[in-house]
């Protein structure tokens, strides 16, 4: 990692408290990022905020410092509920919620705050148990927080601070109408900190900030830049049949490395990691059907190192902050080219250098013009060279197991995929 990314500017400028200075020094951070040093002194002024940053360049750490400091500087009123959140930071999807909430932690361990941690899926009863509890600053995503809210176990009326995160991923898994419902239980604009964060600052992301927020300041950082100057970019024209001895060739190749792997459907993910796993690759699979407790677990095996590999749909291009991913495969070619910035921002985070490698198959090589139009310049085209294939054979790729229906505790799939296939109507997702 280089500290490139960082600008002049100290933690220590702002006038934060102790408590907030102690857990910046916990976090190893010294000296700003530009979105940190643009948006800082605004929040810490009372005013709100709404920011565009490309993904991985330190937003999280900008609100959490703010509402610390505004928290510390308005305690609770004496007569007021003290079980009721203070600061509400809603989240487009439980990974990066819960990602929220391991930051918060190690910045604000020193403040005292009580964190509350919201997101379907799982711990339904342990949760609302929290709520009642009473909680300080309430991170979430909006399908449980708004069933909680409904149910009466907590309330907005005492938020000072409300932080959307990813504003136009809000849009695009459909959470608007959502995200308004709560905004409007809470006290008006005028008598809150309001902070957006978004990665585009689109038209419909600014009409939601003027509608909610009290005169917001835009700050956009590198606004012209749409993909990272530390990725290295580069495509592959393949035809459909050599895309997985290219993927497991080019794997093969690599030393230490930490990649994901994004594919356009799940039952393409599960042929990628079939193949993977039949060929000597550890990895798994992260999409939409994968159970929160194994999801979260799989996460946890990746960021570690135990599996070098994850294969994901785009349930994992957005909110997803793992260290060190050294290559971001686009083993399909997204449909929307929006999407491929979301994904290839998976690595070269914070600083650092980074891969992405995109195969331009028959299958997909329509979406190409597309994203080099939206990125702004022409991607790299590499030659699919003989000794770059893997000698691979259809029999070598690893099945998904598959369980009877009435068999709801049957045995999982192999390789940590951590899927049961079992056959069942297809129900509408569930809120976040």
């Amino acid at each position: 990692m280089t500290n490139n990314h960082l600008t002049d500017t100290r933690f220590d400028s702002f006038g934060l408290r102790p408590e907030i200075l102690q857990g910046v020094v916990d976090a190893g951070f010294e000296f700003c990022t530009p979105i940190q040093a643009e948006t800082l002194p605004i929040a810490l002024d009372n005013q709100d905020v709404a920011g565009q940053a490309q993904t991985g360049t330190g937003k999280t750490a900008a609100f959490l410092l703010a509402i610390f400091q505004r928290l510390l500087r308005n305690p609770v009123d004496e007569h007021s509920d003290h079980k009721q959140p203070r600061a509400l930071v809603l989240a487009p999807t439980r990974e990066l919620a819960v990602q929220i909430h391991k930051d918060a932690e190690l910045l604000g361990r020193h403040t005292g705050f009580k964190l509350g941690l919201v997101f379907g899926g799982t711990g339904y009863e342990q949760q609302r148990r929290q709520l009642e509890e009473g909680v300080d600053i309430l991170i979430g995503t909006p399908g449980r927080l708004i069933d909680y809210l409904k149910q009466h176990v907590y309330n907005l009326d005492s938020i000072q601070v409300v932080v959307l995160d990813e504003a136009d991923r809000m849009f695009d898994l459909g959470f608007i109408k959502d995200i308004r419902y709560m905004l409007r239980r809470c006290p008006p604009p005028s008598k809150r900190l309001g902070l957006l964060f978004s990665a585009t600052l689109s038209f419909r992301v600014k009409e939601l900030a003027y509608e909610h927020m009290n005169n917001p300041e835009s700050v956009t950082i590198e606004g012209n830049k749409v993909t990272a100057d530390n990725v290295k970019q580069i495509c592959y024209m393949t035809a459909n049949e050599e895309k997985i001895p290219l993927l497991i060739g080019l794997l093969r190749s690599l030393d230490n490395y930490r990649a994901i792997i994004f594919v356009n459907t799940k039952r393409g993910a599960d042929q990628v990691w079939g193949f993977l796993e039949g060929n000597g690759i550890r990895s798994a699979v992260l999409s939409g059907d994968v159970p929160q407790k194994k999801r979260l677990s799989l996460l946890n095996r990746f960021q570690q190192g135990e599996l070098p590999v994850l294969v994901a749909t785009d349930v994992a291009a957005r909110g997803l902050h793992i260290p060190s991913v050294t290559h971001v495969f686009n083993f399909d070619l997204p449909d929307d080219a929006e999407d491929y910035v979301h994904r290839i921002g998976r690595t070269a985070r914070a600083g650092e250098s980074g891969n992405a490698i995109s195969f331009v198959c028959e299958t997909h090589a329509f979406s190409l013009p597309d994203i080099e139009d939206y990125i702004g310049h022409k991607l790299p085209m590499e030659p699919v060279l003989t000794e770059l294939l893997a000698e691979i054979t259809p029999d070598s790729r690893v099945r998904v197991s598959h369980v009877k229906r009435n068999d709801r505790r049957g045995p999982r799939s192999a390789g940590g995929h951590g899927r049961s296939n079992r056959t069942r109507k297809r129900i509408p997702r569930a809120p976040q």
